[in-house]
């Protein structure tokens, strides 16, 4: 409709005649209901291609072509399909069938054929004047080209000389449109955060006996393989692909989603089924709410759609709408059946925003029952890691809501504080310092309602003396030689902001920059770490941050993956103190990084990251310990008889790929002794090569 209305507009200007004689022989024609999308498209095309009436013209009779033929039976079609009319269409036109709808697959489907028509005219005069007359190669003209942007700012479909056809309708760079803001789109190999429906599968494949269906091609059903491989869990992974193929884009999806929700339904009698979309159902503009609304008649299991827009949020936010969504509805649930809940009788709390995929989210889940335990305080429930959604209507019973992560429970939580009064406790209790602002946090919540036979101050003394070895680790003289060193920090909101404290506050390490992928959060993360750090980092470009670290030279990392590969690359060591995060960060031991417990570990992981003066003296006493670099049979670093080599010998061997450099060196090292060759070059590399045959 958009592409309609954009060539409705197009018409109505005096510019282009013969483009308007053309929209009245479509309007003045037959069956004009089923094309009409069809004739804004190769308007359009016609248009991006330029004014000129013969391009026009040859639009308008293939589409005019095309949609005579439509109408007629699928045999004809074949047999008028020309060389000008390319084999993008002929799946759809064997799939069409010659009913109406059929006829307006067909007349698509031509048009695909008329766009093939308009491109290779167009390629044909571009290559023929690609280069320009001071030598310089030129953008191609017109339709054939990649989506790139055009000179002197104007949008194109296509070329990278096309002008758009209407001034104004689309906003620069940067400009509001409504609730969206204008931006250029960026390709990127590597991403922090995920697409949205990955948050939603992780916070339905937490729950217990909860099925996830989301409509998607192959290749986004990568998050099975991933939780398998990644969670080490011994049940399969919860989630179900309802793949879009090339009949679901000729046809829709008509009954295949539905069929999928109720075979789900009969097979694993799950409580629950969420049927999330993608970026390919949002595409193709599936209703997804009225495919969930016919499948709910004929299931046992309650069937919901994540109410989750994919161009507009990322993995953690979705995860939030998605956790706050399915509390609501079984507390709504709750709530209309009658059902009441009375408050415990001892102090009790939620844990809210443990899921699956977290960093270190199930360890950090026991150390704070651990110690809520301690406290005399129970714990209630812990969602969504394992909890059963029949249970969610006992939410209220505790007599508050602990939100350890930024990233997961806020939505719920709010929801729960304005819907049944319970409050929530949002501090991270990463460090000593935090951990003990969390444990006060806990105090003001329950004193008030009438917890006082429990000394917190008491609890925090013991807890930092006994428990933690941190505060001790900091006054340590190995702590010491720590301080001053300068480090960069980065990851997820809540991490990033913990371990600039940890390093600021209480180990005296020098932050020289702190930054955070979640943009969505970029104001509490900015009121965390302000003062604490240099610079304050906020963006979702990992190889901004890698340029950052580089330029930073600090003395230690701390971030994600990414950053640990930027630190083995730099050699610079890197702790992991955030997701996203490879199967080294899942461990089977218990590895807290929240409470007293969790200091331990911070402590440790702060002090192993860093490499010490000692050890740099002795790594030069002993040859060095990167086997990258080691070219011989010894490590005694005895290497006499070795054969110098020239810089451009080096330049050379520095081209081959690094896992086979090492013994292509030495190859042509004995290459050179065996000859009596004074020195390698790059004409010696060769020789050897050729020595070898290979």
């Amino acid at each position: 409709s958009g592409v309609a209305t954009l060539a409705a507009k197009a018409t109505s200007t005096t510019e282009w005649p013969t483009l308007r004689d053309f929209a009245m022989l479509v309007a003045t024609g037959p069956s004009k209901s089923a094309t009409v999308a069809a004739v804004a498209t190769v308007a359009v095309l016609g248009l991006a291609a330029g004014p000129g009436a013969e391009l026009l013209e040859d639009s308008a009779a293939a589409f005019t072509y095309a949609r005579s033929s439509g109408r007629q039976a699928t045999p004809r079609l074949r047999r008028a399909r020309t060389e000008r009319i390319e084999g993008a269409s002929q799946d759809t036109l064997e799939d069409s069938g010659g009913s109406m709808a059929g006829g307006s697959l067909a007349a698509l489907a031509m048009t695909a054929g008329a766009a093939a028509v308009v491109r290779s005219n167009v390629l044909r005069r571009s290559r023929r004047s690609c280069r320009s007359s001071d030598g310089s190669i030129a953008s191609p003209q017109g339709v054939g080209s990649s989506v790139v942007a055009c000179r002197g700012g104007s949008v194109g479909l296509t070329g990278g000389a096309m002008q758009l056809p209407l001034p104004g309708a689309l906003p620069a760079p940067g400009e509001s449109r409504g609730d969206r803001v204008a931006r250029g789109m960026k390709l990127a190999y590597w991403m922090y955060s995920g697409p949205a429906h990955i948050g939603t599968l992780r916070v339905a494949s937490s729950f217990k006996n909860v099925h996830a269906i989301m409509h998607a091609p192959l290749g986004d059903d990568y998050f099975n393989v991933m939780r398998s491989m990644l969670e080490r869990q011994r049940d399969f992974t919860p989630v179900t692909a309802s793949i879009v193929d090339r009949h679901v884009l000729a046809r829709g999806s008509q009954e295949k989603v539905v069929d999928n929700i109720t075979r789900k339904d009969k097979d694993d009698r799950p409580d629950l089924i969420v049927l999330t979309p993608t970026c390919t159902s949002s595409i193709l503009q599936e209703d997804l709410a009225n495919f969930c609304q016919r499948a709910s008649e004929s299931t046992d299991s309650d069937v919901i759609l994540a109410d989750v827009n994919h161009y507009r949020v990322n993995e953690h936010q979705a995860s939030d709408r998605t956790l706050g969504q399915i509390v609501t509805h079984y507390m709504e649930k709750a709530r209309e059946a009658g059902t009441a809940v009375e408050k415990s009788e001892r102090p009790s709390a939620n844990i809210i925003g443990t899921f699956t995929l977290g960093f270190h989210n199930s360890h950090d889940c026991r150390e704070l029952k651990r110690m809520l335990k301690d406290m005399g305080i129970e714990t209630n429930l812990v969602i969504p890691e394992g909890a059963s959604v029949h249970d969610l209507h006992k939410l209220p019973r505790a007599w508050f809501n602990i939100v350890p992560y930024r990233e997961a429970g806020h939505q719920a939580a709010n929801y729960l504080r304005e819907e049944f009064d319970m409050p929530f406790v949002d501090v991270c209790p990463m460090g000593v310092t935090e951990t003990a602002r969390f444990v006060r946090a806990v105090a003001d919540v329950l004193k008030p309602q009438g917890y006082t036979d429990f000394d917190f101050e008491q609890f925090i003394d013991e807890q930092t003396r006994f428990v933690s070895q941190a505060a001790w680790f900091s006054r340590s003289i190995d702590c010491q030689n720590l301080t001053g060193k300068r480090a960069v920090v980065f990851g997820d909101s809540t991490h990033a902001a913990g371990m600039t404290k940890v390093l600021a506050k209480e180990m005296g390490i020098k932050v020289v920059f702190a930054g955070t992928f979640c943009k969505h959060d970029e104001e509490w993360f900015r009121s965390q770490v302000t003062g604490l750090c240099e610079e304050i980092v906020v963006t979702d470009d990992h190889t901004k941050v890698a340029d950052m670290i580089a330029k930073a030279e600090p003395a230690a990392i701390f971030g994600t993956q990414m950053e640990r590969h930027v630190g083995k690359r730099l050699d610079v060591p890197c702790g992991v103190i955030s997701t996203p995060v490879h199967i080294q960060n899942f461990p089977l031991t218990y590895r807290p990084f929240l409470g007293y417990e969790g200091t331990n570990q911070l402590a440790d992981l702060v002090y192993n990251s860093f490499t010490l003066g000692m050890e740099d003296h002795l790594i030069e006493i002993f040859g060095g310990h990167d086997t990258k670099e080691i070219m011989s049979d010894s490590l005694s670093g005895d290497n006499e008889a070795s054969v110098p080599w020239t810089p451009d010998g080096l330049t050379e061997l520095n081209k081959i790929p690094g896992f086979v450099r090492g013994k292509i060196k030495k190859k042509t090292e004995a290459y050179a002794a065996e000859h009596k060759i004074a020195e390698i070059s790059a004409e010696v590399i060769y020789a050897a090569k050729e020595a070898v045959g290979a």
